[in-house]
């Protein structure tokens, strides 16, 4: 164990959200921040929060944001002492973590050899396996293996499979495939994916587990000893295997299935000397059988709502640990308190095949309140394009108990504003409301076929019609006082002319 080391300095390896949320971890702890940007970030919002920028090379990800030798060229040039490398891009590349170490940069994650072992799918089902943690049965390719070598691993797996990135995430890079006849085209779509998004080609394949529910564990472990775990994710609401909206606790994850896991979780990191922040991911079925699906060797989106009901700064927490310090409460987990929910907007048409959406935000309207939290990068005047992933913004709720966290994600989500871009909040706001996802009685099909057929123009006339006389109705009908007879102050009825005028 090696002596404490400061940072002074961060520089923060990603873009959006998750780097605005590093740098406020960051100025918390008293460090200087340093952001990198390219050409369609150079207003973005984490550029303006840091101390420094850096610019980094054109939109494409190949040429910027995955760009290990600029990332480092950038840390020389500030000075920085470490590097946070956030979620996506290279935050879980190995080499990224070697060129720190050539560098002297501090990375803030996990050692080289860990990141090997549990970054890579394929290692990490290898490594976890001799320490008694369930997997999912699956097979790797051979090397050099023909279409008929690669269809006798498929047929060894068994139907349905997913063919899945070995160093993915995110739902990228992955295909489900129900018959013999679509495994040769899924495998080169998903390798395919996975080389632009991921720099590595490289896919394995797993069997599909019919009806799962994904849930996840959040661990930490340092240098002193102590790797612990903070309860569960429910991640099981998935649209195309990328999550929308994740919960804590499970509403079916029981006292001894939670501790079981949470001992598998334990095991699977120390399987690897872990080190920093990871989450380790199973399926769960209906029995109560989970199985380890990976290990993702980083913060990852959802961490806010372990934060909620723990009442634990994960990201301070990663900051501790890289230099060298103990988690803050050792071994003793807090004990968590109340239910928490996050919901993911995204730049997107769900009702219309979710098409992307782009366009620039007008006067954007954030809720608050008790209880809420909004953790994104978005300000008027904000472009919105295609070159990025399209989240937007987290809403995290927290209250006493699920029914209340529902409701009070579903008033933070009607507050919210986003005028110049088509969001999934209507989607989110179904979802909520789905008497499946009311009863906590999901999987990860629940928004199989979530879209609705398009409305038929004809059927349109008579609503709007019958709301433009409504409107007409209205705008001629003078302002009521409030009940009781008491009129309001001068500035509420000020208001109150102003909404009818539609100014």
């Amino acid at each position: 164990m090696s002596a404490p080391r400061p940072i002074g300095k961060l520089l923060i390896a990603n873009r959006g959200e998750i780097a605005v949320r590093v740098i406020r971890a960051a100025h918390e702890l008293g460090m200087r921040s340093v952001a990198v940007y390219s050409d369609a970030d150079r207003t973005s919002l984490h550029v303006r929060m840091a101390h420094e920028a850096v610019w980094i090379g054109p939109a494409a990800p190949s040429e910027s944001y995955l760009r290990v030798d600029r990332i480092i060229a950038a840390c020389k040039a500030t000075g920085a002492d470490a590097l946070h490398p956030g979620y996506g891009f290279l935050s879980e590349s190995a080499k990224l973590v070697r060129a720190c170490e050539e560098a002297g940069v501090i990375f803030v994650g996990p050692p080289v050899a860990a990141m090997r072992a549990m970054g890579d799918k394929i290692s990490a089902r290898a490594t976890v396996i001799p320490s008694g943690v369930p997997v999912v049965p699956g097979a790797t390719l051979p090397d050099g293996a023909d279409d008929a070598a690669v269809l006798e691993t498929a047929r060894g797996v068994g139907f349905p499979l997913l063919v899945k990135a070995s160093a993915g995430g995110g739902g990228k890079g992955m295909r489900l495939v129900r018959a013999e006849g679509e495994v040769l085209d899924a495998i080169d779509r998903a390798g395919g994916e996975a080389r632009t998004a991921f720099g590595d080609a490289t896919v394995y394949l797993e069997r599909f587990v019919d009806q799962p529910r994904h849930v996840e564990i959040q661990i930490l472990a340092d240098d002193h000893g102590n790797t612990v775990a903070l309860g569960e994710r429910e991640c099981s609401v998935q649209r195309r295997h990328q999550k929308v909206i994740e919960e804590t606790p499970s509403p079916v994850v029981t006292p001894e299935l939670r501790a079981r896991m949470e001992q598998a979780a334990v095991a699977a990191a120390e399987s690897c000397g872990y080190r920093s922040a990871g989450t380790v991911e199973f399926l769960v079925g209906a029995d109560g059988a989970f199985h380890f699906l990976e290990m993702n060797t980083r913060i990852q989106v959802e961490h806010p709502i372990t934060e909620a009901c723990y009442g634990v700064d994960l990201l301070a927490e990663q900051l501790r640990i890289a230099q060298g310090l103990p988690i803050s409460f050792g071994n003793k987990v807090p004990i968590p308190k109340g239910h928490a929910i996050e919901a993911r907007i995204c730049a997107e048409d769900a009702d219309h095949g979710f098409m992307p959406s782009t366009g620039t935000l007008g006067a954007v309207q954030l809720p608050g309140g008790p209880g809420v939290r909004c953790d994104g990068h978005v300000y008027v005047g904000q472009r919105v394009g295609l070159d990025y992933d399209n989240l937007l913004l987290k809403l995290i709720v927290h209250a006493e108990d699920r029914p209340r966290a529902i409701e009070r994600m579903k008033r933070a989500l009607w507050e919210t504003r986003l005028p110049g871009l088509t969001t999934n909040i209507p989607l989110l706001l179904r979802t909520l409301d789905d008497p499946r996802f009311v009863r906590g009685q999901y999987d990860t099909s629940i928004l199989d076929n979530a879209t609705p057929p398009p409305d038929d123009p004809d059927d349109l006339v008579p609503v709007v019609a019958a709301a433009l006389a409504m409107h007409r109705r209205v705008r001629k009908a003078p302002v009521p006082p409030p009940a009781g007879g008491v009129r309001a102050p001068a500035w509420v009825e000020s208001s109150r002319h102003w909404w009818r005028r539609g100014e």
